[in-house]
C-alpha cells in the first residue's frame, strides 16, 4: 500500500472525523480502556500505512480526552488538523489549524472544523479543557487567511450534513466540504453555489473517490455524470426527431427539448468536472498483509465476546388448564 501510495502523488487521502471510536452515550466503562487504547493504535498504524494526507477532529475521537487524542496525533505521520478546538489552559489551538499541499502544481488548502453542538451539552465529558471557537466566525477567518496561499480550498468538516449546506449557501471560497458526523452517502453531491458537499457513510463501511479535473480558470464545477445524462437525453432527443411519422407538434416541442438541453450543456464550458464515486468496504477486499498482521495480534489479546444465545420461553399455558408434558 506503500509503495502504491507512493506512485500515485495525485491524490489526497482525508477523513473528517469520528477515527478512532464509537459513540458512547456517557462515561467509557473502565473495564473497555485497554481494549479501545489498543484498538485506537491499530487504526492510527493502519492509517500511516494508508498514507493518509490529513484527518479532521470529530467528536468521538475525544472520547478519552484531549491529552490522549494529543499523544495518538504524535503517532501518526500525518496531520490532525483542527481550526477552532481551543486549549482551555493555554488558550491556544489544540492542534494544526490547516495544511496547504501542491497536486500537480496546484495548491490545496485544507482546514478542520468541530461543532457544539455535535456533543450531548456542555457537561459532556468530551469536552472538558476545551473551547470550541464558532465555527462560521472560524470559517470565515480560514478562508480569508488561506484564498492568497492557495488555488483550492478543502473544509474536513465535523459539523453535520445542514450546517455544512448551509455554510456553503453564505460563504464563497470554500470549494470542497468534506462532511462527516451524518453520515449519509452522497453519490450525487448536491453544489451550493460553488462549493461541492461531500459525505459518506459512517463506521468505517464506506470510503469515496473524488475525481476532480481542472481547466483553470475560475474554480466552479459540475459533475460529469450530469453532463453524461444530458449527453444521452440530447442522443436520444436527436434520434426520435429523425423517426418516419414523428408528427409536427411533436417535433417543435422536441428542438425546444434539444435546444435546452444544449443550452445547459454550453453552461458546462470552462469549468471544472468532478466525477463522485462512492463503494462498501466489504470482507471480500484484499487486506494489506501489514495491516491484517496487526489487527489479528490486536483480535488475539481483545477477542469479542461471543454472544450468548437467546432460548426462547415457551408460551404461557392456557387459563384453568396444566401444561402438557413433552414425551
Amino acid at each position: 500500500m506503500k509503495e502504491q501510495r507512493e506512485s500515485e502523488k495525485n491524490i489526497l487521502v482525508l477523513d473528517a472525523g469520528d477515527l478512532l471510536f464509537k459513540k458512547f452515550t456517557g462515561p467509557v466503562p473502565e473495564n473497555e480502556l485497554p481494549g479501545l487504547t489498543q484498538k485506537a493504535q491499530v487504526i492510527m498504524e493502519s492509517f500511516n500505512l494508508m498514507g493518509y494526507d490529513a484527518v479532521g477532529i470529530g467528536d468521538d475521537d475525544l472520547s478519552l480526552g484531549k491529552e490522549f487524542l494529543l499523544e495518538s496525533s504524535k503517532r501518526a505521520t500525518f496531520p490532525f488538523l483542527s481550526s477552532n478546538i481551543i486549549d482551555e489552559g493555554s488558550g491556544k489551538l489544540l492542534f494544526q489549524p490547516y495544511l496547504v499541499k501542491e497536486i500537480k502544481g496546484l495548491r490545496v488548502g485544507i482546514f478542520s472544523l468541530l461543532s457544539p453542538d455535535v456533543f450531548l451539552g456542555p457537561t459532556d465529558t468530551r469536552r472538558k479543557g476545551l473551547i470550541l471557537r464558532p465555527p462560521v466566525e472560524v470559517a470565515q477567518s480560514m478562508v480569508k487567511e488561506l484564498h492568497p496561499k492557495t488555488d483550492l480550498i478543502i473544509l474536513l468538516s465535523h459539523l453535520g450534513y445542514p450546517m455544512d449546506m448551509a455554510l456553503g449557501q453564505t460563504l464563497s471560497g470554500i470549494h470542497l466540504i468534506v462532511g462527516s458526523h451524518t453520515g449519509m452517502n452522497l453519490t450525487y453531491p448536491p453544489v451550493i453555489k460553488n462549493t461541492v458537499i461531500l459525505q459518506t457513510g459512517t463506521k468505517g463501511m464506506y470510503a469515496a473517490r473524488f475525481d476532480l479535473t481542472v481547466y483553470g480558470g475560475e474554480f466552479t464545477f459540475y459533475n460529469s455524470a450530469t453532463k453524461k445524462s444530458l449527453e444521452n437525453n440530447l442522443i436520444n432527443v436527436k434520434t426520435r426527431l429523425n423517426t418516419p411519422g414523428t408528427s409536427d407538434p411533436q417535433k417543435v416541442q422536441l428542438r425546444r427539448t434539444q435546444e435546452d438541453i444544449e443550452k445547459k450543456l454550453g453552461e458546462f464550458r470552462g469549468k471544472n468536472e468532478f466525477n463522485n464515486v462512492i463503494f462498501a468496504l466489504t470482507e471480500q477486499m484484499k487486506d494489506h498483509p501489514e495491516i491484517l498482521k496487526t489487527v489479528e495480534a490486536y483480535k488475539s489479546k481483545f477477542p469479542e465476546a461471543t454472544p450468548v444465545p437467546q432460548v426462547e420461553s415457551p408460551p404461557p399455558a392456557p387459563k384453568g388448564r396444566a401444561p402438557v408434558p413433552k414425551k
